[in-house]
């Protein structure tokens, strides 16, 4: 069995993070999936998927992180009008969505998604505030 399902995330600061865990633990419920695998896509190229642990202090650092590896102010050739058609000014979102990932695959057992203890569904915000979209394929015995 194949399902698909596309759900929409609000998001309110130009980077932010959302622990989309429990909604995904829902979805796969109400689908009554025992057995299978859970495909999560971002159709979006300025957001991300990633799976770490939910934990404020940690969210800090990665934001800190995401500042000092690629800083928002930059000489990006996505932001030039010379050389793009971009009018967002953007390209550090895009570069940021490189390195975190927009895309999982989380495994179902028994009903419940296998994730680690800490481990939780995170959906980060690169270039918002913006309605966002994210796909779920489950495919299941």
């Amino acid at each position: 069995m194949i399902k698909h399902e596309t759900f929409t995330v609000a998001t309110k600061d130009r980077l932010q993070f959302m622990d989309l865990t429990k909604r995904i633990r829902d979805l796969i419920q109400r689908h009554n999936i025992k057995q299978g695998l859970v495909v999560l896509s971002s159709l979006h190229t300025t957001t991300a998927l990633f799976i770490n642990e939910w934990q404020e202090a940690l969210i800090h650092d990665l934001r800190v992180l995401l500042d000092r590896l690629v800083r928002e102010q930059d000489d990006y050739r996505h932001n030039d009008p010379r050389y793009s058609d971009c009018d967002r000014g953007n390209a550090h979102s895009h570069l940021r969505s490189v390195l975190l990932g927009r895309q999982l695959s989380v495994p179902v057992v028994d009903g419940e998604m296998a994730l680690g203890t800490f481990q939780s569904i995170i959906f980060a915000e690169l270039d918002g505030p913006r309605e966002r979209q994210i796909h779920l394929q489950v495919l299941a015995e």
